[in-house]
């Protein structure tokens, strides 16, 4: 094309990096089209090289994480206290969420969440008792993850907690969850109030005992299924829950109202499950915790097994880099907060309750469930954008959670921290927001990305253990 036929054509563009270019371009009427690209994250030339030396033994591991990741068989097999069942548990341990942080440098909401839990143990009398003994050094703290459990906000488990009991019976490895307490002021965002602690020895003794021997005459739940169907259903099992819920009553009401001997406890236990849209959470989670526990160890893989929150501190687990913790500063999601509450009094983001994001759930699947965006005054558009977006930076598609909006397409699964760093696009995840005193509870429901450090320092952390 000549110089002249150039100036007389109708002017097309094409541009890459600054947005800017193309604004101005529309300013004056001129058409353009934005390419969505960004250059990599900034990460070490040396860890760039070995990754890149070394991208057919990474994408072998890969393949063998995910084959594990997705063939998971996650089922709840029973109920038990978890001083009886989770590994190293012990009486003066309590587990929290997120990677390891000590007393002083916890949140407010994980604070508040520890208090409680020693008052409901009975350790402490008041909270002022509760706060002394949790800062002297009596009382030892870990990291859910590291005890093959998970939590959901401040993530606290105490020896006497009733948990669920679930199994990977694809791979033989177990995940551990507390029951859901419902929404407001409650344990896990940090409150401790009489309501709570009352509500928590309810729980011990009349939820956890009824569920238990109904779980037992039904023998197993697939939870794998219920979680496929309620992905039909307009649930991601992250921040909607309403139909897995309503499909773990169906399957387990027959059996609370056939073995409970009291029938007031059974109403009262099948109204709670009923009232509590949330309570198939603290299923989700441990079902994608055990699917995603069997790609551990696989040497050279960038696959991640865990993202979790602390308040403080954002952390990733990889399979190939065993049990270290790569971590960065934890965000304020972008929420639509409850009445008299701004961002102001928000916590940073707090919970294990990503692992489902990590196992191609909540804001990957948020397509499924677009309706969650409108916390953010989001539109059906910018859900369907989030999950597609996602597919950038996953190792698979899942063979069994599908997205009715994306023609039944696979959710985006296995989050693959190599392509994370290469096409800079950070993980997509939709969560609850706690208040940052202790004491106060929810005060929120939003969206957020994560934070680039965490996968910054799991790429170099692979680069150095590449075999």
């Amino acid at each position: 094309m000549s110089i002249n036929t150039l100036f007389k054509s109708e002017l097309q563009v094409v541009n890459f990096g600054m947005t800017a270019f193309k604004d101005a371009l529309a300013a004056v009427g001129a058409k353009a089209v934005q390419v969505d690209w960004k250059p990599p994250m900034d990460v070490s030339p040396a860890a760039t090289e070995r990754i890149a030396a070394a991208r057919a033994k990474i994408e072998k591991a890969n393949a063998k994480a995910m084959q594990k990741i997705l063939s998971a068989q996650p089922c709840l097999v029973g109920l038990e206290r978890a001083l009886d069942v989770i590994p190293g548990m012990k009486k003066n341990l309590i587990l929290h969420a997120g990677p390891p942080v000590t007393w002083e440098r916890m949140c407010g909401p994980m604070r508040g969440a520890i208090m409680g839990a020693l008052m409901y143990e009975g350790m402490a009398k008041s909270a002022k008792e509760a706060e002394k003994l949790a800062a002297s050094g009596a009382i030892r703290y870990a990291p859910c993850h590291e005890h093959s459990s998970v939590g959901p906000m401040a993530g606290i488990i105490s020896a006497s907690m009733p948990v669920f009991v679930l199994v990977n019976e694809a791979h033989g490895n177990k995940a551990y969850c507390t029951m859901n307490e419902g929404l407001g002021k409650v344990l896990r965002y940090g409150a401790y109030g009489e309501d709570v602690i009352k509500k928590l020895k309810w729980m011990e003794t009349v939820l956890y005992p009824v569920l238990k021997k109904s779980v037992k005459k039904v023998g197993r739940i697939d939870l794998k299924n219920i979680i496929a169907q309620a992905l039909h259903m307009g649930d991601e099992v992250h921040n909607r829950n309403r139909a897995g819920t309503s499909l773990f009553y169906r399957a387990i009401a027959p059996a609370i109202v056939t073995t409970c001997d009291d029938a007031k406890d059974a109403a009262d236990v099948l109204n709670f499950i009923n009232g509590n849209d949330h309570f198939f959470l603290n299923l989700s989670m441990p079902a994608s915790k055990a699917s995603l526990d069997a790609a551990r160890g696989i040497p050279n893989s960038s696959v991640a097994v865990v993202m979790a929150r602390n308040g403080t501190d954002f952390g990733v687990q990889l399979a190939g880099t065993g049990d270290a913790w790569f971590t960065g500063p934890a965000d304020v999601p972008d929420a639509l907060f409850f009445p008299g509450y701004t961002r102001a009094d928000a916590n940073p983001d707090i919970g294990d309750s990503a692992i489902t994001e990590t196992n191609g759930l909540g804001g990957f699947a948020i397509a499924a469930a677009p309706a969650i965006v409108q916390f953010v005054g989001g539109t059906t558009d910018d859900a369907l954008r989030y999950t597609r977006t996602m597919y950038g930076i996953t190792a698979a598609e899942n063979n069994a959670y599908q997205v009715p909006y994306l023609n039944f397409r696979g959710t985006p699964t296995g989050i693959d921290v190599v392509k994370v760093v290469e096409n800079n696009i950070l993980p997509f995840i939709d969560t609850g927001v706690a208040h940052r005193k202790p004491g106060v509870g929810q005060i929120g429901a939003g969206v957020l990305n994560a934070p680039a450090e965490p996968f910054k320092k799991a790429y170099e952390g692979l680069a150095r253990r590449m075999e």
